[in-house]
């Protein structure tokens, strides 16, 4: 759907509208390194996503959505708190966020929710709950373990990086999502009277991709579409993208590894989906998706073999690109997709807009980057952005083995409706024509015809980063 469409859509009334006067809880589903396009609700032939296509059927989804820094810490920090990486402080996966940023859950606890945040967080620090009243991850699943149980764990799901798909013969309930799910369920059970704000966050579709066999056994590899790779990909932009692709023998995959790999990838995608199939489930089995806000999106993207690359770290569109997907308690119209560029950063004001705690405060406002959404699905007044914008701080130890680039000034994203300029003070820039190559294969930032691009988007990534 074109800009254009989606507002006359949203001038003609809204997508939804509360028949009651009370608040109504959040169910926030979230997770980790899920590209967009590998969901049926985004178009996919491939990816078997039945749960999340379900909620997307009776919501408002998404298409250009993004995170705030492709990478795990800094951008689960932003959705909580509204604020880039840069003013919020937990800038790469070593850092912690600060106790003293307000965030979501302070926003709810206030308004007299019990809140909880369970699963896969990446706070760094697990003991800073960040207004979260019950607080449930990988340590409390471990502690229920036996030793032969974590041993096996740990020889079946290899390392974190790992993208040698191959499937698992675990029983289900020993992967984490699943006690996750379990314990959002009970959650709900025992919360099912009062107003909540539930944060359900799962760990998969996050490398290793190793799925259990029965998610595994649903695709054959023979029928799967490879992305495209150049084979000089990644040669014409910032060198460290095509140094850590070689050092993490992604650069060299032949097409039967890739295979596996996207084998394990829709497998871990499937796994991740039944997991919110579950609970999404449970919400409406104690007939509260009545009044609840349920919101389903993820930390960031997945290369799966695109340019040559796995995993994140980088600007391009599978990395950077986040599913959103909003369900309202009363439908009104659904299966809308406005096509407004949004930020992750806009999520906090949003869902207290839609949950009916009212807009923040001019003075809460100063300290967010976001800005409300809520409009564009009950159809109010709303001024689309002119970009989104992204940053990313190298990473210690996981971005190339020398650190070389740790310390450096970020890579800094500015995405309009047309181009895309990823910025370095210090390195080579990108500069893409989303419009004429949506794959971004060509590097542009030399073209003498677009230097007034570059200084125009340059000076908005200096601007967002500065301010």
């Amino acid at each position: 759907m074109t800009r254009r469409a989606a507002l006359a859509t949203a001038a003609a009334g809204p997508f939804f509208a509360f028949g009651r006067s009370k608040q109504a809880n959040l169910l926030f589903l979230c997770s980790d390194q899920h590209q967009t396009r590998a969901a049926g609700c985004y178009g996919s032939r491939e990816a078997l996503t039945p749960h999340i296509d379900e909620i997307a059927s009776d919501g408002v989804r998404f298409e250009r959505a993004y995170c705030q820094s492709p990478v795990c810490v800094p951008s689960r920090g932003s959705i909580i708190t509204g604020q880039y990486p840069h003013r919020h402080g937990a800038r790469t996966l070593g850092d912690a966020l600060s106790d003293d940023v307000p965030t979501v859950a302070h926003r709810f606890a206030d308004a007299g929710y019990t809140t909880a945040a369970i699963g896969k967080m990446h706070f760094v620090d697990e003991s800073r709950r960040h207004g979260f009243a019950r607080r449930i991850h990988a340590a409390h699943f471990n502690t229920g373990l036996t030793e032969a149980e974590r041993k096996a764990i740990r020889q079946d799901q290899g390392g974190a990086g790992d993208v040698d798909g191959r499937p698992s013969d675990l029983e289900e309930g020993l992967f984490r999502d699943t006690y996750y799910a379990r314990e959002a369920i009970r959650f709900l059970r025992e919360n099912k009277d009062r107003p909540f704000c539930l944060w359900a966050s799962f760990f998969m579709p996050h490398t290793p991709l190793v799925p259990h066999r029965r998610y595994w056994d649903r695709y054959d590899p023979d029928n799967l579409t490879l992305p495209e790779r150049d084979a000089d990909a990644l040669s014409s932009g910032f060198e460290g993208h095509l140094i850590r692709a070689k050092e993490r023998g992604w650069y060299q995959q032949t097409d039967e590894e890739l295979r596996a790999a996207l084998r394990g990838y829709y497998g871990n995608v499937s796994q991740m989906d039944a997991n919110v199939g579950r609970v999404f489930d449970a919400l409406r089995e104690l007939g509260l998706d009545q009044n609840t806000v349920v919101v389903y999106t993820s930390d960031h993207g997945e290369m799966a073999g695109a340019h040559r690359m796995w995993t994140k770290h980088n600007m391009y569109e599978q990395s950077v690109n986040v599913p959103l997907i909003v369900r309202m308690p009363e439908r009104i119209e659904a299966g809308v997709a406005p096509s407004e560029l949004i930020e992750q950063v806009d999520l906090l004001p949003t869902l207290s807009e839609l949950c009916g705690l009212g807009a923040p405060s001019q003075q809460e406002a100063d300290g967010l980057d976001g800005r409300s959404f809520a409009p564009l699905i009950q159809g109010g007044s709303y001024t689309p952005r002119e970009f989104a914008y992204s940053e990313y701080d190298f990473c210690r130890n996981v971005f190339t083995r020398d650190n070389r680039y740790v310390g450096r000034e970020p890579i800094r994203m500015v995405r309009t409706d047309r181009w895309k300029l990823n910025h370095l003070d210090w390195g080579r820039s990108e500069l893409f024509d989303l419009e004429a190559d949506p794959g971004e294969r060509h590097n542009l930032i030399d073209a003498e015809a677009h230097r007034g691009i570059v200084r125009e988007l340059t000076a908005l990534a200096e601007r967002q980063y500065r301010t």
